[in-house]
């Protein structure tokens, strides 16, 4: 019904959650790549209360996310759980201080925006189109998105800075509470 039903977007996303992410505001975190999470933020499907559906692709992208379990877990019983919970089944990669999730995502979309453009897209493209595929036609579509990649310039010149010896740090995910 919503922006979840955009499938063809080409550049990643990234969700900040600072406080509650709850119903359609989870399934919007869902379609992003991936999440970021403020220690503070709290997730659920608690639209299950009053026979609410998820109707923006929660049914489609948590369980492939999170699990079949886990998802079933969280659509089904309408259970809030906290970042930690999140963290630990996989629906969010970092957990940052309070406040400060949007800091970080900002600071992951710096660094990605910095990286060359043809071989990331491409791989986002081969990983969204290959999850429906079998291994062997998974493989054939990520050799074929590829082919661009191998001869793009950006690449190049990337490869030239890393043999001068230029090689700035990969970001480092914070320190999680586990």
């Amino acid at each position: 019904m919503g922006i979840s039903h955009i499938t063809n977007l080409h550049k990643p996303t990234i969700a900040a959650v600072n406080g509650y992410c709850l119903a359609g505001g989870l399934e919007l975190a869902c379609w992003c790549d991936f999440r970021v999470a403020s220690r503070n933020a709290q997730f659920g499907v608690l639209n299950r209360r009053w026979g609410v559906p998820l109707v923006d692709g929660g049914t489609q992208r948590l369980p492939r996310i999170v699990g079949l379990g886990n998802a079933l877990y969280l659509i089904e019983s309408g259970v809030l759980i906290d970042a930690a919970h999140a963290f630990r089944i996989g629906l969010v990669q970092e957990v940052v201080s309070p406040g400060q999730a949007l800091a970080r995502a900002l600071e992951l979309a710096e660094a990605i925006s910095a990286y060359p453009q043809a071989s990331l897209r491409n791989d986002r493209q081969s990983v969204y189109q290959g999850m429906s595929l079998p291994l062997p036609e998974g493989l054939r579509l990520e050799r074929r998105l590829h082919r661009a990649s191998l001869s793009d310039p950006d690449m190049a010149e990337a490869l030239r800075r890393y043999a001068a010896g230029q090689r700035p740090l990969p970001p480092r995910p914070p320190h999680q509470d586990r």
